[in-house]
């Protein structure tokens, strides 16, 4: 391309700009015309204050407010220390690490999995809470009070069911509270860890297990490879489609989602 040419498309590409930046201008004087001077336009403005409650159920109402703000900023950890999540997820961590696969299936995967199992296990302890606690408090025949003493029973029970008593010992002893009568007594500030504690030495336990078949399996590859002379030759390239095909065949999938559901009592 000559430069008479380039310079005649640099101009032709100038004047599109200029067209289109004229264009604009004009709207905006056009706009700006067109309204009114003496009626600027309104600007909103955002008023946050304490003000006086006329009846009493105000207050109830804010104080409902403030409690279900609470509750959804610890709806994770809820979710997580106290339901039967952390076993489920630390097994299946486990259980991709024994096989091998690095990053399959995904971290999304996993815990998804492990999400959806925790709302199956953990179902007929939300419908307790939510007959025997919510409904009626919504419905208003409890007391906020009486509904949280309601709704700690079924999931008291479901991890004192799940609980060691070596571990509920250690935060009892821990805290320097005299020894509960029964487990029913026990504050749920030291059931909380010790649940904790005993989920993660059962995942742990169950994790153990799943890496036993699959480290023989290691083994006998690599004295295979090691006989044979093949010693620069990885391992886990060769004994990764003997593990996947063990799992397949045992559908390692439903044995052990089914022995994680059946390992929580009352399930």
């Amino acid at each position: 391309m000559s430069d008479e040419m380039k310079t005649t498309w640099l101009f032709k590409q100038n004047r599109l700009w200029y067209f289109a930046l004229g264009v604009l201008c004009a709207v905006v004087l056009f706009a700006a015309a067109t309204c009114d001077a003496a009626t600027p336009l309104p600007i909103p403005s955002i008023r946050i204050g304490v003000g006086e409650a006329e009846n009493p159920g105000d207050v109830a109402v804010v104080l409902q407010v403030v409690a279900l703000l609470t509750i959804l900023t610890l709806a994770p950890a809820i979710l997580i220390l106290m339901t039967s999540f952390t076993r489920l997820v630390v097994v299946f961590h486990f259980l991709r690490q024994a096989m091998g696969t690095q990053q399959s299936p995904p971290n999304q995967v996993l815990i998804g999995l492990s999400l959806f199992i925790t709302f199956f296990i953990m179902s007929p302890v939300w419908h307790n809470v939510y007959g025997n606690a919510l409904r009626p408090f919504l419905d208003k025949e409890l007391s906020y009070k009486e509904a949280f003493e309601q709704a700690k029973v079924p999931v008291r029970s479901f991890m004192l069911r799940n609980t060691r008593e070596r571990d509920l010992a250690l935060f009892v002893k821990t805290a320097q509270l005299k020894r509960p009568l029964s487990k029913e007594s026990v504050p749920l500030l030291v059931l909380i860890p010790a649940f904790v504690i005993s989920e993660l030495k059962t995942a742990f336990i169950i994790g153990f297990v799943l890496y036993v078949p699959f480290l023989v399996i290691d083994m006998v590859v690599a004295s295979v490879l090691l006989s044979m002379g093949m010693m620069m030759l990885p391992p886990i390239m060769i004994s990764l489609p003997f593990k996947l095909m063990l799992f397949v065949l045992v559908d390692g999938w439903n044995l052990v989602v089914g022995s994680m559901i059946r390992s929580f009592g009352g399930v």
